[in-house]
């Protein structure tokens, strides 16, 4: 493919939270792919009826058909050719550190903005390297569904940080995954001071999990789109039993 041509795999500016991040320091792009089984291949491994139900995929710029066709096609370089895609990638992740870098920013990367697949485990062909590893200056984040990704034993990159995404089919799981990390929980409506005695902090401020939420951390982040109708579990209710108030 032409190089004037050739889709970009990351967008930068194209989210309201990770525009937010720059109030922070950090300057991040995006990867989208077409979520769950909607390219015909899963690319979101343990996504629950209610997360699938409830995905944010269509919302904002996500509902134009030209950005539903694009993440479409993304998801099918992946499949179709990893070992380009992921070449591709690193020449896009290397442009966005320089980038940062030249405004005195961070330089981050989201990965998974609508999948959940485990890029440290995928080498970038020339390379004995995953794209953690070829970039250590980038902090590279992501929420997740697979625990075993970071639980005891799992090794990850130093700059690869990991916010696992609770939902109605993985609630049990919670209590030994947040000895590890934080976890994500969406919320009917006002974010509690705390959910199960564990604090809750606001994961709508921005997009920067890496920098404020460490272990026995909660990222509340209140229902949008077609969560708010949810029945399944996948939201919590704020007033329940388990949340406490300032």
């Amino acid at each position: 493919m032409n190089a004037s041509n050739k889709q970009a795999l990351l967008g930068v500016g194209t989210n309201y939270k990770t525009i937010k991040s720059k109030k922070v320091g950090v300057l991040t792009g995006i990867l989208y792919m077409a979520p769950y089984t909607l390219s015909g291949k899963n690319v979101c491994p343990n996504a629950s009826a209610g997360c699938a139900a409830a995905c944010l995929n269509t919302a904002g710029r996500g509902a134009m058909k030209s950005v539903k066709r694009a993440r479409l096609k993304k998801t099918n370089r992946f499949w179709d050719d990893r070992g380009q895609f992921l070449q591709d990638l690193a020449e896009e992740v290397g442009k966005l550190q320089r980038r940062a870098e030249a405004i005195g920013m961070l330089a981050a990367v989201r990965l998974n903005g609508t999948s959940d697949l485990p890029y440290e485990r995928y080498k970038v062909p020339g390379t004995d390297k995953n794209i953690m590893e070829l970039f250590p200056a980038v902090q590279f984040y992501d929420y997740t569904k697979l625990e075993n990704r970071f639980t005891k034993g799992q090794k990850l990159p130093a700059n690869y940080h990991l916010t696992f995404s609770r939902a109605e089919d993985n609630d049990h799981k919670l209590d030994a995954v947040l000895e590890y990390t934080s976890a994500a929980v969406v919320f009917s409506g006002k974010l509690p001071a705390t959910w199960r005695g564990y604090p809750v902090i606001d994961g709508d401020e921005h997009d920067a999990r890496f920098t404020d939420a460490g272990p026995g951390t909660i990222i509340g982040l209140t229902a949008k789109g077609k969560a708010r109708h949810d029945g399944s579990g996948f939201v919590v209710p704020s007033h329940g039993t388990d949340s406490t108030w300032n």
